[in-house]
This record gives C-alpha cells, sequence and structure tokens, in this order.
C-alpha cells in the first residue's frame, strides 16, 4: 500500500516532534521532511514528494500565507493539498488561506486523532474540500469547547456556544447579559433567561470541579494556573472563550 507522504513546516520544535511521531505511527502515512521556518519549508517540498503539507501560519522567514503563494505560482508544488495550522481563529486569515489555496484549517491546539482524520478525508475528497473544509464560526466554537472540556450533553453546553456566537458578531452584548445576551439565548431555546444563566453557570461549574480541566483551560487560554483557581463568572468565561477565538479583532 502506497502511503500518504507528508511535510510539515512548524517552528514549535516539539509539536513538530510530536505529530511526526503520531503520523510516522500510521499505516498509511509517513513524515518525509520537517521545517521550522518558511523558506526551509519551500527547500524541502521542492527536495521531496508530499502529498500534505501541514503548514503553520506564524513562522520565521516566511509565514504560512508568504509559503502558500509560492506554492500556488509553482506547477509541481500547487498540487500538495496544504491543512493550515494556527492558535489565531481570524476569519480573514482563514478566507485568505482558503484563496491561496490552503485545503483545510485547523485551531491549535488539536487532537493529534483528528488530524488523522482530516488528512484520510482529504486524499479520499481532494479538492472538494478546498471550500468546505475551511472552518466556519460554530465550528470554532465548538472546537474551543471541546479543548475546554465542557460536557456537550448539557444544556449550558448549547447555551455556551450561543453566547459565544453572539458575543463575536456583538462584542456589546458582554456588557449585557442580563438584559439582552440571556433574553436573546432563551428566545432561541424557548426557555427563560434565568435558566439560561443557571445551565451555563452549572458547565462551568462542572469543568472547574475538575482540577486537571483547569491546568488545561490554562494552556488553553495563556493563562497561569494561579489566574484561574477561582471559578468565573459567566460574562467572564464567555469572554475568555472569544478572547482565544480572535475572531472578533476586526470588528468595530
Amino acid at each position: 500500500m502506497e502511503k500518504i507522504k507528508i511535510a510539515i513546516a512548524d517552528d514549535n520544535r516539539e509539536l513538530v516532534e510530536l505529530m511526526t511521531e503520531f503520523l510516522d505511527s500510521q499505516p498509511n502515512m509517513e513524515v518525509v521532511g520537517v521545517a521550522h521556518d518558511g523558506r526551509e519549508c519551500i527547500g524541502i517540498l521542492e527536495q521531496t514528494e508530499a502529498d500534505i503539507l501541514l503548514l503553520d501560519i506564524i513562522m520565521p522567514y516566511l509565514d504560512g500565507i508568504a509559503v502558500l503563494d509560492v506554492l500556488r505560482s509553482n506547477e509541481r508544488l500547487s498540487k500538495i493539498h496544504v491543512i493550515m495550522l494556527s492558535a489565531f481563529g481570524q476569519e480573514s486569515i482563514m478566507s485568505q488561506a482558503a484563496d491561496y489555496g490552503a485545503s483545510y484549517f485547523i485551531m491549535k491546539p488539536f487532537e493529534t486523532e483528528r488530524l488523522v482524520v482530516q488528512i484520510n478525508h482529504i486524499m479520499k475528497n481532494g479538492d472538494q474540500v478546498v471550500r468546505n473544509g475551511l472552518v466556519t464560526k460554530d465550528e470554532l466554537i465548538t472546537s474551543r469547547l471541546k479543548d475546554i472540556g465542557v460536557p456537550p450533553h448539557l444544556k449550558g453546553y448549547m447555551y455556551l456556544k450561543a453566547a459565544v456566537s453572539i458575543v463575536v458578531d456583538e462584542p456589546s452584548a458582554l456588557g449585557k447579559v442580563t438584559k439582552e445576551l440571556y433574553p436573546k439565548i432563551a428566545l432561541k431555546f424557548d426557555t427563560t433567561p434565568a435558566r439560561v444563566e443557571r445551565s451555563i453557570r452549572h458547565a462551568i461549574e462542572q469543568v472547574w470541579v475538575r482540577s486537571e480541566s483547569v491546568a488545561h483551560i490554562a494552556s488553553v487560554f495563556g493563562y497561569s494556573e494561579a489566574h484561574l483557581q477561582a471559578k468565573p463568572a459567566n460574562s467572564e468565561f464567555i469572554a475568555m472563550i472569544v478572547d482565544s477565538l480572535g475572531m472578533n479583532d476586526n470588528k468595530k
């Protein structure tokens, strides 16, 4: 069986080592080259035959977008399927990456198993995923809630997801959670604002009762564990999620 040939370009050497080890352990995959900056990435791709490139957005010398620009101008390299990796979920960057030929966009941190699924999906479906594979706002929020460990079976999960989506589009709603945000969510789910508030608070409590979750959340959000020892208020938690997505940076 011919293996899927994968190249990796990311300046995080530990992450590259982790991905390389995991992908090489897959029976149908092999890593044929790794790079830690954009220029090195181009050089490796010119010297190897890669089917998939895992490409970080932010790298020294040439960033991910610049690498995509080089690839699309080269007949052979333009055939490589590119999965973009980023800790930032700005829609403008994702849209530009798709315009430059990216096949998929994965938010950091991510599960390596998910990476394998996407690689197999892209190799099976080819260019069909170039547009459909670009993650939507809803998918980004879902991914972040999963990263944090919010139990998806709770009503508070649905309400949190709706709250984050609203605040991404309307940042001012965060300052009016009682008067605007909760009533808007309650109307959508045919419930009461008080139940929305209570369910979101319960969902947050379920995350905070697990000490390992606090350490994990600290790594996701970039805070110290000491900062997160006290359970945040609903509005604070929603703000933390919105900030971590980075999707409203260009909104006025």
